[in-house]
């Protein structure tokens, strides 16, 4: 897909194809089906028991039969990116040098679209393999904005979905994140400031701040990923695509009064923006 002679940079023909530059450049190291297997079962006892540590996987896997370590178990969970208490990709540990951003949601009243926008990035298994996840939603309506998958924890591919966002649904007021490197990279939090969009940030090891996309994982996961074994990154891509499609237009939300995502970002949106 990629062609190294072709005039085109290779960082345009990757924006263009909707991948992330370090895809382009990223050499893949195998991961034995074995531990590809337990990484998935680790995920799956992640999202249900988030508080448990390796400790407590290896534990709760030994009951399966499983006699994996607790330093394999821990070494899976640094690569999978995902650490106890926050069910999130390890994007938690910020660069020393970047700077980190005030939280600005406590106590803030949010009452529509548009108003706050949340950002993270989840672990995807597939068949052979695995990619990350980044989604940006609307933390009023609920609604899936732009997402983008990726087979590096890079900055570009959350830059690249921010980026979408906007130019389909306008500026938000606030972004919020954790204090992970790529959101607190320069790359990100210069393109939010270029337009004018308040940036905030989850406290350390707090992931109930960001709980409406948490939920997003936990129905992705359930729904969609782990009743499919993706045989390529643009199979899950297909795939991914036609389950956001239906989550945004057609699964109605207890939380939204039985409505879909959709129908509650659009309904409150002004009438010209909404048209």
């Amino acid at each position: 897909m990629i062609d190294r002679e072709h005039a085109l940079s290779i960082t345009r023909q990757a924006e263009a194809l909707g991948i992330s530059r370090g895809s382009v450049y990223y050499l893949p190291r195998p991961v034995s089906d074995a531990d590809l297997k337990l990484m998935r079962r680790i995920d799956e006892l992640h999202l249900e028991y988030p508080f448990a540590g390796a400790r407590m996987l290896r534990d709760l896997l030994r009951t399966e039969g499983c006699k994996a370590g607790r330093k394999h178990i821990g070494t899976l969970m640094a690569k999978m990116g995902i650490e106890a208490l926050y069910r999130r990709p390890n994007t938690s540990r910020a660069h020393p040098a970047h700077r980190v951003y005030p939280y600005l949601l406590r106590g803030l009243s949010i009452e529509r679209a548009n108003q706050v926008w949340t950002l993270d990035i989840t672990y995807i298994p597939m068949a052979r393999g695995f990619v990350y996840l980044v989604a940006l939603m609307d933390w009023y309506s609920r609604k899936v904005l732009a997402w983008r998958l990726s087979i590096t924890m890079d900055v570009e591919f959350c830059v690249a979905a921010m980026r979408d966002a906007i130019e389909r649904y306008g500026v938000p007021e606030i972004v919020n994140t954790d204090q992970g490197s790529q959101f607190t990279s320069h790359e990100f939090t210069e393109l939010l400031k270029a337009h004018d969009i308040r940036i905030s940030m989850d406290g350390r090891g707090r992931w109930l701040d960001n709980v409406f996309i948490e939920r997003l994982w936990r129905s992705v996961k359930h729904e969609e990923v782990y009743l499919k074994a993706y045989d390529s990154v643009s199979a899950a891509r297909e795939s991914l695509g036609r389950y956001f499609a239906f989550y945004n237009s057609r699964r109605p939300h207890s939380s939204l009064d039985r409505v879909t995502p959709d129908q509650f970002y659009f309904k409150s949106l002004p009438m010209h923006q909404a048209a």
